[in-house]
């Protein structure tokens, strides 16, 4: 018998290193070649980890929770043969890994995180462990990593832990160490009869987590909302899904197709909110291409799923891509090539749409937009009031790059192609 060293293969998409959430062995099991052995969540996408050789599982190298860096050590495997046999995880075994769901209203940036020097040595010989944006989020307003307390894996500081610094929180003591207190009674404990539950933020939850607090600390977020009369659009969707059930072949129009459509006409009007800001050359991206992201809840959270090219497909084609990435999303089968390349987004909560909320740009992009549930409701035409299937728009934008006025004049672009649905046959290429 000879001993195997698996080692994280590249991820691809330039990816350095993923939170394991998931093993899928136990040391002792025989496992197959192509078993799955870990799940290993990036930036990207949760990833499948497949075993490259048959064996018997001797040690696995990690715990769910942990950061695993491509090319570190995730599998010790006892395997027939009798020579040494080389580690993988170099691509010399081609051992790749499988794409098989997606972070939220895209993820964080990949963490490439430091390794400190011991649990026991000073804050001053100590390597605080933290990631490259989380490091210069605390450069630009003159915070000392050492000083702050991580919440993370092995002490970690995250980029919420700088926030919660900035924000007055405590920090850990340096200097020195406090005077000693005189001790007090400690206080009786809360009769409770009901036992809490704490659950680790892991996974797609906890780069959400970390989604969100960078597009909100980083972008200076406003929103413009305003309504729409969708009567028109509503009739011309009921007409157009009677010639396709007329047609057989099974397509049924919701109203996201023509969303993408008025969207995409008002982008090209508007093409600085087609775009991605990059922080580090400080320049705006303005996107030849109209991939346009959808926000798909999921039981793990909620998930962007991009329609490439979307300026390309009819309204049909829309609604067959829209369901598949969908129902792939809920089923944890998104692609790498399905989560990214996003140039804006719109997300919607359906019948629980609500009057409106200010939805958290998907970063790098710089607006992303609302659409909320769409109900009959009194509105004034012509100075009578009329029962209309009224709907609630709210563009969210990054001020560093989005005036208000551009916001508000973009929306009744999109509202335009929405109340009169008839314009978007003359405006699609």
């Amino acid at each position: 018998m000879a001993t195997f060293e698996f080692k994280l293969p590249d991820l691809g998409e330039g990816v350095m290193e993923g939170e394991l959430v998931k093993w899928h062995v136990k040391e002792g099991d025989m496992v197959k070649e192509d078993q799955v052995l870990a799940e290993v969540m990036t930036d990207k996408a949760t990833v499948t980890v497949p075993s490259p050789k048959a064996g018997r599982v001797v040690k696995t190298h990690g715990k769910e929770g942990d950061m695993a860096k491509v090319h570190q050590l995730l599998v010790t495997l006892e395997i027939e043969g009798a020579a040494p046999v080389q580690a993988a995880g170099h691509g010399a075994h081609g051992a790749a890994a499988a794409p098989v769901s997606a972070p939220a209203a895209g993820a964080a940036p990949a963490a490439a995180a430091a390794t400190g020097n011991g649990a026991g040595a000073p804050a001053s010989a100590t390597k605080v462990l933290a990631t490259p944006v989380t490091r210069r989020m605390a450069r630009e307003h003159g915070l000392d990593l050492s000083a702050i307390a991580g919440s993370g894996p092995q002490g970690r500081v995250t980029k919420a832990d700088v926030v919660a610094a900035l924000e007055g929180g405590a920090q850990k003591n340096v200097v020195a160490p406090a005077a000693p207190q005189q001790a007090r009674p400690a206080a009786p404990p809360v009769a409770s009869g009901r036992a809490d539950e704490r659950i680790p933020l892991r996974g797609l939850r906890k780069k959400i987590a970390e989604k969100m607090v960078r597009s909100k600390f980083t972008m200076p977020h406003f929103a413009f909302v305003e309504e729409v009369d969708a009567t028109e659009l509503v009739a011309l969707r009921a007409r157009l899904n009677k010639q396709l059930a007329a047609a057989g072949d099974g397509t049924k129009l919701n109203y996201l197709p023509f969303i993408i459509k008025a969207t995409i006409a008002a982008l090209k009007k508007f093409p600085h909110l087609n775009a991605n800001f990059d922080e580090t050359t400080q320049e705006l991206v303005v996107r030849g291409e109209y991939n346009i992201g959808m926000a798909v809840a999921t039981p793990d959270g909620l998930t962007v799923a991009v329609v490439k090219d979307a300026d390309r497909l009819t309204l049909a084609e829309l609604a067959q891509e829209t369901a598949r990435l969908g129902a792939a999303a809920r089923e944890r089968k998104l692609k790498m090539e399905e989560l990214t390349g996003g140039t804006f987004t719109i997300t919607s909560l359906g019948q629980s749409g609500g009057l409106f909320a200010t939805p958290i740009i998907n970063h790098p992009e710089v607006g992303i937009m609302g659409v909320h549930k769409l109900k009959q409701r009194p509105a004034v035409k012509d100075g009578q009031v009329v029962v209309r299937d009224m709907m609630n728009l709210s563009l969210s934008c990054d001020h560093r790059i989005i005036d208000g006025s551009v916001a508000a004049d973009f929306v009744y672009e999109v509202i335009k192609y929405l109340e009169k649905p008839d314009l978007l046959f003359l405006a699609m290429a």
